[in-house]
Order: C-alpha cells, then sequence, then structure tokens
C-alpha cells in the first residue's frame, strides 16, 4: 500500500528539519551571501542538499563533476561527502555566478579541490572527458539540455558511478502535457526520465522530494 504522508505534512518536515538540521551556518552563509550578490534564489533545497551529500558518501566519490553552479551551495555538499582528495569539477555558464561560487568554496576550506569552469556545458564538458572516468555527476541546469548532459554522464561514469538530477518534477509540471512556455522544458524532462529508466545503461529511482532528485547508478 502506498502511503502518502511526507512531502505534504508540515509537521513531518519541521521535524526532519529539526532533527537533521541540513543546513548549517557555512551553507546558510552561502544561501545569503548568494542572494546579497542578486542571485537567483535557486540554489538547492537544504534537504536535498544533505541528500547529495549522502550519495556521495555512499558512492565514496572521489572525482566528481557538476553542472550548474550558482554559489557554490551543492559544490559544497559534494565536496563534503568526499575524502580529503576527492576533486571537484564545475560548470558554471556565469562569470558572476562562478565568481561567488569561488568565494563559497574557498570559506568552506575547498578551494584547492573546487575546480570551476565558465562557459556553456556543451563547449566545457568535451574538455572535461579526459579527466574522467567519474564518479558522480549532479545536474542541476536548464533543464531543455537534461538529456544531453545526462547522455554525457553515461559516457563518462565509472560502472557504479551516481548521476543525480536535480529538479526532477520540473516544478510540477513534469506529468503535463508539452504547451505553452514550458513545452520544451517539459518534453526534454520527459525524455531525461525516460532515457534514465530505460536505455539500459542505468538503474535508476526518484527520491520523491519537494523538487525530486532523479539517481541513477551506471552499469
Amino acid at each position: 500500500m502506498n502511503k502518502p504522508f511526507g512531502n505534504d505534512d508540515s509537521a513531518l518536515a519541521a521535524y526532519v528539519a529539526r532533527t537533521y538540521a541540513p543546513e548549517d551556518d557555512v551553507l546558510r552563509e552561502i544561501r545569503e551571501r548568494s542572494m546579497g550578490e542578486g542571485l537567483p534564489d535557486i540554489q538547492l533545497a537544504a534537504l536535498d542538499a544533505r541528500h547529495l551529500e549522502i550519495l556521495v558518501r555512499a558512492c565514496q566519490a572521489r572525482i566528481a563533476v557538476e553542472i550548474g553552479t550558482l554559489g557554490g551551495y551543492s559544490g559544497v555538499s559534494i565536496l563534503r561527502g568526499m575524502g580529503s582528495a576527492g576533486v571537484l569539477h564545475t560548470v558554471e555558464i556565469d562569470a558572476k555566478h562562478a565568481r561567488v561560487a569561488e568565494e563559497s568554496f574557498h570559506k568552506a576550506g575547498f578551494g584547492e579541490r573546487a575546480h570551476v569552469h565558465v562557459g556553456p556545458a556543451q563547449t566545457t564538458l568535451p574538455r572535461l572527458a579526459r579527466r574522467g572516468p567519474f564518479d558522480l555527476c549532479f545536474i542541476d541546469a536548464d533543464k531543455e539540455s537534461y538529456p544531453s548532459y545526462l547522455d554525457w554522464a553515461g559516457e563518462h561514469l565509472r560502472a557504479g558511478g551516481l548521476v543525480v538530477l536535480d529538479n526532477a518534477f520540473l516544478f510540477g509540471h513534469l506529468a503535463e502535457k508539452p504547451k505553452g512556455e514550458l513545452k520544451e522544458s517539459i518534453v526534454a524532462m520527459q525524455k531525461t526520465h525516460d532515457m534514465l529508466a530505460h536505455d539500459g545503461r542505468f538503474r535508476s529511482t526518484v527520491l520523491p522530494t519537494g523538487e525530486g532528485l532523479a539517481v541513477g547508478v551506471r552499469l
């Protein structure tokens, strides 16, 4: 029997937030400074950031790629899940966002292990490929490009490596018929889920967080 409690229960959400306290002072400072710098308030939710850290720890990632850096909130979470030798390559199209993220990594003590690559992912990822295979790829960028980002991850993750995709529910629009201004995003995200579930490269699932975290293990 499927039980519907969870995301829609404010009491449970408050209990989890109190108990697990997913946002500490370091992450809070990144979030607040990012907003003060005028970055959009679209960073990973605090509990999802903790999920991400735990997934990194579980797969014992040592070299990871992040597509979509923003202010470094999720990148710090990834690096926290790695060992002392872990390295993150994070790709960000916006130079201002990249500058804020670099400050975040330095303040969190990860300045030497976080490599911020500024430019479009479509041109940056091919250059990163030679550094693989990678242990983890986290995707949180333009939704229309999710299929191509997932395909890249499928080609460059090691066996047993993880791909993690944020906003897997597309802000509640995932199951809708593609139309209107969200048509391209819906088509792309539905294609992404179909690839993740059926193209044979991953064993995958979706964690039903507020935004949805899709997770696939490279076979």
